[in-house]
């Protein structure tokens, strides 16, 4: 029976929680919260699981095999690296943190210490991104265009940069890891960044609400990742465009659509992302075989590496260069 703990108890904890619940061989014994109430009051929907306030406490006290990490970007950093200390395996959600401070201590620490870890880039699970990759390895791809559009979420520390990183580092991250799965590598990054409206509407909004990424590939590949956050609640368009020499792939929220030569068809996903993420970690951890983890803390290093050169283009106006 693989023992699991949860940290955090917001959306994502939810997500996680309920599908470790329906898989055999596993029980959630213990969620940290940022109260003891809060954690008593997600746990009381698990059976045999316990709540804490305390990480360190939470760690003493339960003899765990796996924990998830489900907490906002600035939350980052002595979670991971106590984990480290004591050999338990983690899947922690993206982004890694607001910048590159916290990763780099991380991937020092892992590399003195090998550890089974898992970032939550779930889009690389979907049955539509591996037939995605199928249809990209047949054709030259020239440029790859997309966008995350949407709302601003309504938690405080979202609209605050500092606290969050921003959406390109929050949200967008989930596209430049798409990009670079299916087109391979990024070498340099220019942004440009702006702030149109949601500073005059909300109080303390710090975040940028427009903004757009040129990435050069290492492939020679261009994209163009474009995100903005002031539009209403129930308005949001999401995905990549891909065009090559054999047509136009377009992958969204739930599926790809193709068009090759004026013939259009369409790829749906049949198969819930974050079970396949699960189950890959859990596989990882039960038989130290980590081949089905598709994201794990060095890869989403790299993610993070792309996210964060953003940030540092728009406030220099410079293209920025990535070590590859």
């Amino acid at each position: 029976m693989l023992k699991i703990g949860i940290v955090g108890t917001g959306w994502f904890s939810g997500v996680h929680g309920k599908i470790l619940s329906t898989m055999e061989g596993v029980q959630i014994k213990a969620v940290l919260g940022t109260t003891k109430q809060k954690a008593d009051e997600f746990a009381y929907e698990f059976d045999h699981a316990k709540g804490y306030g305390n990480f360190v406490e939470m760690l003493d006290c339960e003899k765990l095999d796996a924990v998830y990490i489900c907490v906002p970007p600035f939350a980052h950093g002595e979670l991971e690296l106590q984990l480290i200390e004591r050999g338990i395996p983690f899947l922690v959600e993206k982004p890694l943190s607001v910048d590159l401070e916290v990763p780099k201590q991380v991937i020092s620490k892992l590399q003195r210490n090998p550890l089974i870890t898992s970032v939550g880039y779930h889009f690389r699970y979907r049955d539509s991104v591996k037939f995605l990759k199928n249809e990209l390895e047949n054709s030259t791809l020239g440029m790859v265009t997309g966008g995350w559009m949407g709302s601003m979420p309504t938690v405080s520390w979202w609209r605050n940069q500092e606290t969050s990183g921003g959406q390109f580092v929050e949200q967008t991250t989930h596209l430049v890891d798409l990009l670079r799965y299916s087109a391979g590598e990024v070498e340099e990054v220019y942004a440009v960044f702006g702030s149109r409206s949601l500073h005059k509407t909300y109080d303390f909004v710090t975040v940028p609400d427009i903004g757009t990424v040129t990435l050069k590939m290492k492939s020679g590949v261009i994209a163009n990742l474009s995100n903005t956050c002031i539009l209403p609640d129930g308005d949001s368009k999401v995905g990549l465009d891909y065009y090559s020499d054999k047509g136009i792939l377009h992958i969204n929220h739930d599926r790809l659509e193709k068009s090759i030569g004026g013939l259009k068809s369409v790829h749906q996903d049949t198969v819930d992302p974050y079970l396949l993420e699960n189950e890959a970690f859990l596989h990882a951890v039960r038989t130290g075989d980590s081949s089905r983890v598709l994201s794990n803390y060095y890869d989403a290093f790299r993610t993070q590496e792309v996210a964060v050169a953003a940030l540092k283009s728009a406030e220099s106006g410079e293209p920025v260069k990535i070590n590859l």
